[in-house]
């Protein structure tokens, strides 16, 4: 029985790897490190000085991003950066900056379609759509975004998982299945008809207590698709109004890191761990957790794929 559970750790399904940019996410638990995205220029980040001109703070927002690709050197663990804007005119800039100060692929995000459009519109202009993730199709994206994505051939993009008439695990797996009955068609196939070759699927994180269900979900997923998963872990927890009840920010940032941990244990891919001037509460936990799971792994004969991962960097 001991063996059994532990095998199950090593999935049956053959494991996509996708590169993006000069990253590579995916595979099975052990052969590549956890990839580590952080957030910037979300609304309330205190470095956006004008949302709608995309004014910021370059000296601190070039702080974080250079802090991030240290860690991210010291560590082994690749980094991406989730660029958030809330008007075209914004993303493109922010687009420019970022991509002034990293070779990091951008996952381009915004509450509004016609902003993450423009987004990737800019990109295939500057030469950059390698290394551009759509964040996010799910079952409300509009057939203009889609048709969008596929007139400037972007190629990847994350899928949120999101039921709304099923919260559990299954429920997850299920919108990527699709439901004919419900008139909900695959979520896998929406992507896939736009052009989108290379699908990172986000197990969709309410709250705390639901990052254990994301957890469940993303086994499930990589068991019957062998895709790329992950989460939004840290979200959830910088919500959690009591946990300074527990001990203040110091709770606050383990339990942070306890969340990722949660994750990359169950087989996840990739983390969006929230701002990106938490890399320093994320990193080291990560590429310790990621260390761990490639030791334990070659008991299965899997072996790193890069002399770069963790195991040969931290210790």
């Amino acid at each position: 029985m001991y063996h059994e559970v532990l095998d199950l750790f090593k999935f049956e399904t053959e494991q996509k790897i996708f590169r993006i940019g000069n990253v590579e996410v995916g595979g099975q638990p052990g052969e590549l490190p956890t990839v580590l995205i952080g957030t910037i220029f979300y609304q309330g980040d205190k470095i956006v000085k004008d949302e709608k001109t995309g004014k910021i703070d370059r000296e601190k927002a070039e702080e974080y991003i250079e802090k991030q690709s240290e860690l991210s050197e010291k560590t082994g663990n690749p980094c991406m950066i989730d660029v958030v804007g809330l008007s075209p005119e914004a993303m493109r800039k922010y687009i420019d900056f970022v991509t002034s100060l990293t070779d990091a692929p951008i996952l381009v995000d915004s509450s509004f379609m016609e902003v993450k459009i423009a987004g990737i519109k800019h990109a295939a202009e500057v030469g950059l759509l390698d290394r551009i993730v759509y964040n996010s199709i799910w079952y409300m994206t509009h057939k203009e975004e889609l048709d969008a994505i596929k007139e400037i051939g972007l190629k990847s993009a994350l899928i949120l998982a999101f039921n709304p008439s099923n919260a559990w695990p299954k429920g997850r797996l299920n919108m990527l299945y699709g439901d004919e009955s419900k008139d909900q068609e695959s979520l896998l196939k929406i992507a896939e008809r736009a052009g989108i070759e290379n699908i990172l699927i986000d197990g969709a994180t309410f709250d705390v207590p639901s990052v254990g269900l994301v957890a469940e979900a993303g086994t499930l997923i990589k068991q019957e698709f062998g895709l790329p998963v992950g989460g939004a872990p840290c979200n959830a927890v910088l919500e959690w109004k009591r946990v300074k009840e527990l001990g203040g920010k110091l709770a606050k940032r383990t339990c942070m890191a306890s969340s990722v941990t949660v994750l990359q244990s169950a087989g996840a891919d990739f983390i969006l761990y929230g701002p990106i001037k938490n890399a320093e509460i994320i990193f080291p936990s990560a590429a310790m957790t990621d260390s761990m799971i490639a030791y334990a792994m070659r008991k299965h004969k899997v072996r790193t794929r890069t002399q770069e991962h963790p195991i040969y960097k931290i210790f």
